[in-house]
């Protein structure tokens, strides 16, 4: 006997999609949004350079940490209850980090800020997966979601950019608000409610080791990509990881743990997330070397390069939804991510081409061509992921997917990073004559070289700058030829793990997985199912029967 097919998204749900990308586009240009704020913040609250880097990094920080938590705590509560509730804290930490008054109280905004994000990027995953019951609308909605994500990342400067023009710094934090308020509004009129059945308590003790094996993970991978700093970051990343064993334990050992372990057992699940965390090393790891090619070696201003770094991106969400097209004609999606993982590949081995004096076109198709390759990586996998979860798990999973990114990331910049940096100072030759405390500064990095070059005058400073130019150019082909290397292996990797695993041949819940309890509600018996809606007439919303929460 067939199944019957599962219900067609209609128009309250691509409406309802639009609204849950506001916080996805304002989490994610958060991450970048201070690029250009840093010396109007720096004028105003004067914070120490310690000061400077937390104000930086604790968004990060405290979004990575709570992710798997948050996740967890959406299945239980409600995704949109703790949308709206992270919505709301959102708009409330925006508009505290806006008027803050020192340096401490702008560093505790933005931890606040982290906190409202971790609740807000897994559940709009989530709600996806539920209010997207068939296979092909689902694809293109996740493919959405993964071009609004990078779309955002690469937006945040640019707006910063122009706000700072006419506003006070505050003004980068304060634009987030009235969107903020806007998704408080709609969401409980275009987005159903959806959460897991369970009598059990809240894990704490699981969220606190989560949190304790996150955070000095991804601090020591940063301090090592920013400093170099082998003892101090390896032992962050020790302790991170002897956490991170205690948090498994107890996963296995809880009678109802916040992640389900058995998750990994399935290649579909544990393969999609290792792409997808590869396809992010490789994208935030080579930003770094973009960026420092446009504003230092080709003498842009702040927002031309971020203008320009635009470019790539534009074209991201067409590939999402070309792909997930061809998925659901029968492409089997482990080919789809392997081409994915080529196309990266071509653009970065592309990338050894381009020298200091290229045209600015070779960079933007270069860039273009490995983001449109890893975005499509991304979307499949995010797609496969969501697939490969039960539906009681989707926020959960979606909170692992975005863990596994964060990860990826941080990862990325610190080892391509370090190759470059090492490559970097191999070749840069510093000029006689040049005070030993100059030389020092100007081995660091391209950055200080450039500093010290501007302070340099004469043809010591010029010989200086040509020579950081053609270290760092040498630099940014040894990290290419590292990611090149990466997208060959992680190919490889998609074939074999991704093999089978085909959403659109089982639309329904995993194997094993009963379907969500529509409507039922925190302490109701597992199981209970409500009586059947009548299927929707042609043209209407399948909507969730807990619509109306």
């Amino acid at each position: 006997m067939n199944e019957p097919s599962p219900p067609l998204a209609g128009r309250r749900e691509w409406i309802g999609l639009a609204v849950l990308l506001l916080p996805l586009l304002l989490v994610s240009m958060d991450v970048s949004v201070l690029y250009f704020a840093v010396p109007f913040i720096s004028a105003d609250l004067a914070p120490t350079a310690t000061q400077q880097l937390w104000i930086f990094d604790i968004y990060g920080f405290v979004l990575a940490g709570l992710l798997i938590t948050t996740g967890a705590l959406g299945d239980r509560i409600g995704r949109r209850r703790l949308l709206m509730i992270g919505a709301a804290a959102f708009a409330l930490t925006s508009a505290a980090a806006a008027y803050a008054g020192s340096a401490e109280a702008l560093i505790a905004a933005r931890a606040l800020l982290g906190i409202g994000g971790a609740t807000l990027m897994p559940s709009t995953l989530a709600l996806i997966r539920n209010m997207f019951h068939d296979a092909k609308q689902r694809a293109t909605a996740i493919g959405v979601w993964t071009s609004a994500l990078t779309f955002g990342i690469a937006l945040g400067p640019i707006l910063s950019g122009l706000l700072l023009e006419h506003f006070w710094w505050g003004s980068v934090f304060l634009i987030n608000v009235p969107f903020m308020l806007l998704l408080v509004a709609l969401a409980p009129l275009l987005v159903p409610e959806s959460r897991r059945v369970s009598r059990g308590r809240f894990d704490l003790l699981g969220a606190a080791l989560s949190l304790a094996a996150v955070l000095p993970v991804i601090w020591g991978v940063k301090e090592f990509a920013a400093e170099g700093d082998v003892r101090f970051a390896g032992a962050a990343v020790v302790v991170g990881l002897a956490f991170g064993a205690a948090f498994l334990h107890r996963q296995r050992t809880s009678p109802d743990p916040m992640i389900d372990l058995a998750l990994f057992r399935g290649r579909a699940f544990s393969g999609a997330v290792t792409v997808n965390t590869l396809a992010m090393f490789a994208l935030v790891g080579f930003a770094i070397f973009t960026t420092q090619l446009l504003q230092t070696v080709w003498g842009m201003s702040p927002l031309e390069a971020a203008l320009w770094s635009l470019v790539p991106s534009l074209g991201v969400g067409a590939v999402a939804l070309v792909a997930a097209g061809l998925a659901q004609r029968g492409v089997p999606r482990n080919r789809l991510v392997a081409t994915g993982f080529l196309i990266a590949l071509t653009g970065f081995a592309a990338m050894t081409l381009v020298g200091a004096d290229s045209p600015l076109w070779t960079l933007m198709a270069c860039a273009a061509l490995y983001a449109c390759g890893l975005v499509v990586v991304m979307s499949l996998s995010t797609e496969l992921i969501l697939w490969a979860a039960p539906p009681e798990r989707a926020g959960a999973a979606s909170a692992l997917s975005e863990t596994a990114s964060e990860f990826g990331g941080a990862l990325g910049m610190a080892v391509l990073g370090s190759i470059g940096t090492a490559v970097f100072r191999a070749h840069l030759d510093v000029p006689a004559g040049l005070p030993a405390e100059a030389a020092d500064t100007a081995r660091e990095t391209l950055a200080g070289a450039a500093v010290v070059a501007g302070g340099t005058p004469g043809p010591v400073g010029e010989a200086l700058f040509a020579s950081a130019r053609t270290a760092f150019m040498s630099g940014l082909h040894a990290a290419a030829v590292a990611a090149a290397v990466l997208m060959v292996l992680a190919a490889a990797l998609a074939l074999l793990t991704l093999r089978g695993g085909e959403p659109d041949r089982a639309a329904a819940p995993a194997a094993g997985c009963p379907p969500e309890p529509a409507g039922a509600e925190p302490g109701s018996p597992a199981g209970s199912v409500p009586p059947p809606a009548p299927r929707p007439a042609v043209g209407e919303a399948a909507q969730d029967t807990t619509a109306a929460v």
